[in-house]
C-alpha cells in the first residue's frame, strides 16, 4: 500500500459562538475565537490516498488531478471566505477544525474515487495553526 499526500492553502475566517450559550460561556469556552467580530487563519490541508501504484504510469493517483480536484471541490468555495457565512456546507454547524475537516472528506471522498480506480481518500489533516491541527479518517464516532 502506498499512500500520497497533496498539500493546499487556504485562508478563511470564522467564530466558534454557540448561540444557544451566554456571551459569557462562549468566552469561557472558545476564547479569543469568539470574537464577535471573527478572526481569521492560513489553513493548510493535506490530502491523503492510498492505493497500489498503477503498472503502467507508477501513479496510485495523478497529483495534479489531486490537486485541480482539491481546489475545485474545496479550496474554491472556502477560500478568503467566512466559514460560518459565506460556506454553504457549513451554515447551521460549528465551524470548528473538526467539524470542517468532517465536511471536507463529504465532498473529496466521491470526488477522490472519479480521479482513480486504483486508491481511495485515507486521511485529510487540516492545519488551523502550524500548532494545531486535526486529521480524520472518514470514520464516524
Amino acid at each position: 500500500m502506498v499512500y500520497i499526500s497533496r498539500e493546499e492553502h487556504f485562508n478563511a475566517a470564522h467564530k466558534l459562538y454557540n448561540p444557544k450559550w451566554s456571551r459569557e460561556q462562549n468566552e469561557e469556552v472558545f476564547g479569543p475565537c469568539a470574537n464577535e467580530n471573527w478572526h481569521g487563519h492560513n489553513f493548510v490541508l493535506i490530502t491523503t490516498v492510498k492505493g497500489t501504484p498503477d503498472p503502467e504510469t507508477g501513479f496510485v493517483v495523478d497529483l495534479k488531478q489531486l490537486s485541480n480536484t482539491v481546489k475545485k471541490e474545496v479550496i474554491n468555495k472556502v477560500d478568503h471566505k467566512n466559514l460560518n457565512m459565506d460556506v454553504p456546507f457549513m451554515v447551521g454547524k460549528m465551524a470548528s477544525c473538526e467539524v470542517l475537516v468532517m465536511e471536507f472528506w463529504k465532498i473529496l471522498e466521491p470526488a477522490v474515487a472519479k480521479i482513480t480506480d486504483r486508491g481511495k481518500l485515507h486521511s485529510l489533516k487540516l492545519y488551523e495553526t502550524p500548532r494545531n491541527f486535526v486529521e480524520y479518517f472518514g470514520e464516524e464516532a
